[in-house]
């Protein structure tokens, strides 16, 4: 049997993913993050971007998430983030659109509150056009 790790990738409406791994590399707050089996035990926030799991029979999971949390454990990953989507349910269509809102409703902010919304926002959809062109060019 290939020395594998459990991945359990959660949104708040359900579970992405969940089975075993070789790799999981992922966009951490400092910078990409790659995790084998036996890593040591990390708890991090986690940035919007791509989730690559290399699974046990050499094939590979694509996940985008818009930030959360990331816990290690040496035989365990878990990924809980609000928003998880698999790579192939992206929808670049609807990604620009809501990056387009975005952009205007940050033109448009009256307050620093409505700015750092926005800018959230702005930051979300870039990551994840990012993370679908990603996806595509490795298919």
């Amino acid at each position: 049997m290939a020395n594998t790790i459990h991945v359990d990738v959660v949104s708040a409406e359900e579970s992405i993913y969940s089975g075993e791994a070789t790799f999981v590399a992922l966009p951490g707050e400092a910078g990409e993050l790659g995790i084998y089996p036996r890593h040591t035990p990390l708890i991090t926030r986690i940035k919007p971007g791509s989730v690559r799991v290399e699974t046990e029979g050499g094939g590979e999971e694509f996940i985008f998430v818009a930030g959360g949390i990331l816990e290690v454990q040496p035989n365990r990953v878990t990924v809980l983030s609000d928003t998880a989507i698999r790579g192939k349910d992206l929808d670049e269509e609807k990604a620009n659109s809501a990056r387009r809102e975005a952009e205007e409703a940050l033109k448009n902010a009256k307050s620093e509150i409505d700015m750092a919304r926005a800018t959230s926002e702005l930051a979300v959809m870039a990551a994840q056009i990012a993370a679908l062109r990603k996806y595509r060019q490795k298919r």
